[in-house]
């Protein structure tokens, strides 16, 4: 089975003018103001991060694969040698060494989501590296520049919104564990060989909602083709995601067929929670449990406690719960779609909790505007050299996200580039002013909130309201800046952001 590619990066291109594109794409224009991804200024940036010393090699094929979803067979493109239940696993400092054979129909790549990682290896055709071609392979290598939760895949067209994507956890071998166990959980949206693929999805989106119509006025959101009208949620500011998901999963299973995770009563357990979905945040919990928020986006932040969480898609958030006696629903409810992912925890007796158990809602749910960054990842109080404003715009009636009024054309990522030089404090500054909330992820760096808020890569911006980042300006290369709702991002909704010379 195949898909069509992404239609401003390849439509209508062959093997030979992929690789040809992309070459040209990456390398400098003839006197370039602007750093290519393979500059000396790439090599030192790379060459002054910690190293352990150690090599964690791996071999990834990305190919076909059937799926068992709770009895209906699936199929879809996936990872061979890592999955939502399989991470990579490293210690800060090592140096990964991923070796990817693309046995896939299509070009792809792999995008190492939330790394400051070396530019070259960041994944993005067209910017960083050419796609790597179906029969192909890639060697993506790079040291691990900072513990915590991280995760990857494709940046090619709508292949994220399919098998392709598994953790990557990276450990700090220093840090205190204050746990007895740890558990990965992967949430995500899914739809491919079951209604649709996600190209199919992205084609009936482009075409706009405009004539659709409205609501008849009830409360339940209301299915037109692969397509959802009047899913909201307050938390999300109003429309919540416009994509119809026939299943939600915690680590590739439906809620008819949930994990179950064990422990013993009184057991601390450390989550790990990734949402690797398309177009659907989560309100994430455990049914009897408090929360104890300690990380976002890999980073830590003053601990809080928490009844449930908000995740974007492309958030992470590490969390703390002390296991309760009994069999308890772990939750991820889709916010505005009106279904859930659903896991199993067991420390004792019980039945097990049936689909559609709620998740309270007696305190409201925590988000990153809630949250402080620890002290020590706190950015160190410094005036912003630069301001880059990013004004989001577009509307589901006509399908035109952009920034700043343009749709990114990665043939021609630097036509309207955003420059900044190294050693700079970067102030971003995101105003919505569409009526619809947005994920913004910033490759290869962390922000941090203002009023010393959360260190973070990806940031919900809801919508008619602005948001104020500052990163420093570290990690020389050219970065999108998008929105991680994949088919906004795939629609335009993204900008490039690159060094000068």
């Amino acid at each position: 089975m195949t898909v069509s590619l992404n239609r401003r990066q390849f439509l209508a291109a062959g093997t030979l003018t992929l690789a040809a594109v992309g070459l040209a794409a990456c390398t400098p224009r003839q006197g370039s103001a602007f750093l290519s991804p393979t500059a000396d200024a790439v090599d030192a940036a790379e060459a002054s991060r910690l190293t352990t010393g150690q090599t964690l090699e791996r071999a990834l094929t990305a190919e076909p694969v059937t799926l068992d979803l709770a009895g209906q067979t699936v199929k879809t493109w996936g990872y061979r040698g890592a999955s939502a239940a399989e991470p990579i696993r490293g210690n800060v400092g090592d140096l990964l060494r991923v070796t990817l054979t693309n046995d896939l129909p299509d070009p792809t790549t792999v995008h190492w989501h939330g790394l400051a990682l070396r530019n070259d290896m960041d994944g993005v055709p067209g910017l960083t590296q050419p796609a790597i071609a179906a029969g192909d392979t890639f060697t993506y290598e790079f040291a691990l520049p900072h513990a915590g939760t991280y995760w990857f895949h494709p940046h090619v067209g709508t292949q994220l919104d399919r098998g392709l994507y598994a953790p990557l956890i990276i450990d700090d071998p220093g840090e205190r564990a204050d746990y007895d166990r740890e558990w990965v959980i992967v949430l995500d949206d899914w739809l491919d060989g079951v209604t649709a693929t996600p190209d199919d999805v992205f084609a009936e989106l482009s075409r706009g909602m405009g004539g659709m119509g409205g609501m008849d006025g009830g409360d339940m959101p209301m299915r037109m083709g692969n397509t959802l009208m009047g899913a909201t949620s307050d938390l999300l500011g109003g429309d919540a995601g416009d994509v119809y998901y026939p299943l939600y999963l915690i680590n590739g299973r439906p809620k008819l067929d949930p994990e179950t995770f064990t422990a013993k009563p009184g057991e601390r357990i450390r989550l790990r929670i990734i949402n690797a979905g398309g177009d659907t945040a989560f309100r994430f919990g455990v049914t009897g449990h408090q929360l104890t928020i300690t990380h976002t986006d890999g980073y830590p932040v003053e601990p809080r406690e928490a009844e449930s969480v908000v995740i974007g898609m492309g958030e992470r958030y590490d969390a703390v719960i002390t296991a309760g006696d009994g069999v308890f629903a772990v939750i991820a409810e889709a916010l505005g779609k009106v279904d859930q992912a659903l896991a199993i925890l067991s420390t004792g007796a019980g039945s097990p909790p049936p689909p559609g158990t709620a998740l309270p809602q007696t305190r409201t749910p925590t988000s990153a505007a809630e949250l402080q960054a620890a002290a020590a990842v706190r950015l160190p109080a410094k005036r912003a050299d630069r301001t880059i404003a990013l004004e989001l715009n577009g509307s589901m009636e006509k399908y035109d996200w952009a920034i700043n009024g343009t749709r990114l054309d990665l043939d021609d990522p630097l036509r309207d580039v955003l420059a900044i030089s190294e050693g700079e404090r970067v102030a971003l500054t995101i105003t919505n002013s569409t009526t619809m909330w947005h994920p913004m992820h910033l490759h290869g760096h962390t922000y941090q909130h203002p009023d010393g808020g959360p260190r973070k890569d990806t940031s919900i911006v809801l919508p008619g309201q602005a948001l104020r980042l500052e990163f420093d300006a570290d990690n020389p290369g050219r970065w999108l800046t998008h929105c991680h709702n994949l088919y906004h991002g795939e629609a335009g909704m993204m900008a490039t952001i690159a060094y000068r010379q």
